[in-house]
């Protein structure tokens, strides 16, 4: 390459020129000058953020015969990663210029695509990874897992995992995280836990990732039992973290387990983590839960640096508890700090105002939402159908599913149908029920429902008719269950469960309360 001269004056001047043209004047004088790749990566990170300055550099590379450099490449791809997905195309150009491409590349690849949004472009360069037969390492399977989780790709996430088997990384716990993360995504937390109890040497983000998942597929008391193994486990060297408490937490909110609550607001202040405004939000809402508002609200006092879910946890607790009036008054002071209010808010106040019976203020938020600029969903739709059937306004909730700017939801239709049971209105339920049919097919719910509105009118043959369409198409309800802690261990209790250990004494004693029971309505019959 020939000499290039810049005059004196210009350098001279350097204080007088922009940032980016140093850096460019520096990057013609590295070319001339035929430093070595540690150079063009240290000018590139002066670059960083820049793009012309990118762009330029980047052109020099090609020009100066260093495109192939894998040093370089490298660097070049996680620059333009670092931009915005508009530039992830640039990565990809760098990528397929590489002669000679190392599991580093591909990793770094994959990588780059699923940290940028783009989960399937992620899997397609693992695909081709497989195609060329790339030798695979831990982070290979670390960095497809998580794309796949993101997407929630089971199908491929069994195929990697079957990879993993045969590569024998099955032990690795990096790996091995990644799997039950993967698994607690898709919602197959008999998998997540299969994998997570092969994993021999388990860290916390192990026991973080396994209790999240189960709180988070409706397992809660099989996260709180995860999570007392995991304190009383001698075998690991872990202690419960920042991520523990924010996992756990929303299990005990679920079942109201207020002594753990306890036991972690305990913890929480002993690490110094009673502030942060995760572990906060999910106390407030554990208390919240329990119907311990006095705590709740000295909790949310006490974090002094609050974010929206902090907030938004307050406010839902006011409101599950009937007070609306503290829930809008907390929505005003939200306003007043000069906070932005989202989906969840509102559809946090939508529901305090439906459970209240306020329909007024529940129009007003409703028409908020579009002046603060929050899309609309079907769970916001589905709360003002609610509030107008709550209310008993069955007519004004029609009208306003007809007047729906999209397509209504099983949720709206859902919410419709609880309203028509609530005022014994057949008719309408019989049209809203044939809606949900179709749109949730395998929904006993929604079977029951019609059902239980026929026996309440009286129409016991229509009824019958029901529940033989559920047996004839094999559509179950999924029961409900109630819970009793004895002695530290939490008991659950099915209709018509009989799996309990102590199932007969179970039997026996009710059979007795019966015999008491009746007894005593006999005496109250004759009295």
């Amino acid at each position: 390459m020939g000499s290039f001269h810049f005059p004196t004056h210009v350098f001279l001047a350097h204080k007088l020129l922009p940032r980016s043209t140093l850096v460019f004047v520096r990057c013609f004088v590295s070319f001339n000058s035929k430093k070595d790749s540690h150079d063009f990566n240290r000018i590139l990170t002066e670059c960083e953020g820049r793009i012309r300055c990118i762009h330029k550099m980047h052109a020099k590379i090609i020009t100066g015969g260093y495109a192939q450099n894998v040093f370089i490449g490298s660097k070049l791809i996680n620059i333009y990663a670092g931009l915005d997905q508009l530039h992830m195309n640039y990565a990809r150009k760098v990528f397929d210029k590489m002669p000679q491409r190392d599991v580093f590349l591909w990793n770094m690849m994959i990588q780059t695509y699923a940290n940028s949004g783009f989960s399937t472009e992620a899997l397609n360069v693992y695909k081709e990874m497989c195609e060329n037969d790339v030798a695979f390492d831990k982070y290979t399977f670390t960095f497809a897992l998580k794309a796949c989780s993101v997407i929630k790709n089971e199908t491929t996430g069994r195929v990697i995992h079957g990879h993993v088997v045969k590569t024998g990384f099955v032990y690795n716990v990096f790996v091995g995280n990644a799997l039950v993360a993967l698994y607690a995504k898709c919602q197959m937390i008999e998998a997540c836990r299969r994998v997570f109890d092969e994993i021999p040497e388990k860290d916390v983000v192990s026991w973080n990732t396994v209790i999240s998942g189960c709180a988070n597929n409706d397992r809660a008391i099989e996260a709180l039992d995860l999570f007392h193994t995991f304190l009383h486990d001698e075998s690991s060297c872990s202690t419960p973290d920042h991520a523990t408490l924010v996992s756990i937490l929303p299990a005990c909110a679920q079942v109201a387990e207020v002594r753990l609550g306890f036991w972690i607001h305990c913890y929480a202040i002993k690490t110094g983590l009673t502030n942060d405004a995760m572990v906060g939000s999910g106390l407030i809402a554990m208390y919240g839960n329990s119907g311990h508002l006095d705590y709740a609200r000295q909790m949310f006092d006490q974090i002094s640096e609050r974010n929206i879910m902090v907030w938004t946890a307050m406010m839902r607790a006011y409101g599950m508890h009937g007070n609306p009036h503290k829930a809008l008054t907390l929505f005003s002071n939200f306003l007043e700090g000069g906070f932005q209010p989202d989906g969840v808010v509102f559809l946090c106040l939508l529901s305090t105002c439906s459970h209240a019976g306020l329909v007024s203020k529940g129009r007003e938020i409703f028409k908020q939402m579009e002046v603060y600029g929050v899309v609309r969903g079907h769970e916001h739709y589905a709360c003002m159908v609610d509030l107008y059937g709550r209310a008993g306004l069955l007519m004004e909730a029609v009208e306003f599913v007809k007047s729906m700017p999209v397509l209504p939801s099983k949720d709206v239709y859902g919410a419709l149908l609880g309203a028509c049971r609530m005022h014994n209105n057949i008719e309408l339920a019989e049209v809203v029920a044939q809606k949900l049919f179709v749109l949730d097919p395998n929904s006993g719910g929604r079977y029951v429902t019609l059902a239980k509105i026929y026996g309440d009118g009286g129409r016991l043959k229509d009824a019958a008719a029901v529940w033989k369409t559920m047996v004839k198409k094999n559509i179950k309800k999924p029961f409900g269950f109630s819970s009793i802690k004895v002695d530290s261990v939490v008991h659950t209790f099915g209709v018509e469960d009989e799996t309990h250990l102590r199932t007969m004494e179970i039997y026996d004693t009710l059979a007795g309360l019966d015999e008491v029971m009746g007894y005593d309505h006999q005496l109250e019959a004759h009295c």
